[in-house]
């Protein structure tokens, strides 16, 4: 385990106490107190996985996050914050967190859930599968590159949105319900809840939707869930 953390938190005692524990579980960190210093960091160099605040000098963690997508959308996002409210954390994955850590948290649990993220990651990455690409209107994904293209021009996608295009790619014409996709998608690790299935298929809608106020690719399926049409009706 090497992988180089970037924590970015204002708060001195809780960084020293992340510090004491991630360094401690293996992982290098880097740490910065503002978020445009923190985004100078990034533009600096890639980081295997980002704990970003959202309360922050300089620049919220919003403004961090979108930053760190526009550049880097496959890096994982943990947010941490003490807003808790249900409409921070829907914000927070709208914008692309792949998850959202309330404060005061258990130092072990969020150690836990870094290494689930970044386990997910290595997964993926040492797959030795057979390519795969599945084509849609003008879009190709390709599994082992990891890649959405839009008539060869990339489409940025985070870990999540890839993940479950290509697994709704894999069950065309199927409903599945949240709950369903939390588990097939994110996992049964996972301490999520099904709202955060619907920000995912919100940002998704904007990737390969020509209107996505009225997708056709990515449909609901009222009282189910949601379903991937791969020839949607004109």
């Amino acid at each position: 385990m090497n992988e180089h953390l970037l924590l970015v938190e204002d708060d001195d005692a809780i960084a020293v106490a992340l510090r004491l524990h991630l360094e401690g579980a293996g992982y290098r960190l880097h740490r910065e107190a503002d978020g445009r210093q923190a985004m100078a960091a990034i533009d600096r160099q890639r980081f295997d996985l980002v704990l970003l605040d959202l309360m922050l000098p300089g620049a919220d963690g919003w403004e961090v996050c979108r930053h760190l997508r526009a550049r880097h959308a496959d890096t994982p996002v943990i947010m941490l914050s003490a807003r808790s409210a249900e409409a921070h954390r829907v914000l927070g994955l709208e914008l692309g967190a792949d998850d959202y850590v309330a404060k005061p948290f258990s130092m072990l649990e969020l150690v836990a859930r870094i290494r689930a993220l970044l386990r997910r990651v290595e997964q993926l990455r040492s797959t030795t599968a057979s390519r795969q690409e599945f084509a849609f209107g003008p879009f190709k994904l390709d599994t082992v590159r990891r890649e959405l293209l839009c008539a060869d021009a990339p489409v940025p996608l985070t870990l999540r949105e890839f993940d479950l295009l290509h697994f709704l790619l894999k069950h065309p014409g199927r409903p599945f319900s949240r709950t369903e996709l939390l588990q097939r998608v994110w996992g049964d690790g996972f301490d999520g809840y099904e709202h955060t299935v619907n920000s995912h298929i919100n940002r998704l809608r904007s990737r390969i939707e020509d209107n996505p106020r009225e997708p056709r690719r990515v449909v609901t399926v009222w009282g189910v869930g949601y379903r991937f049409d791969p020839e949607p009706l004109p």
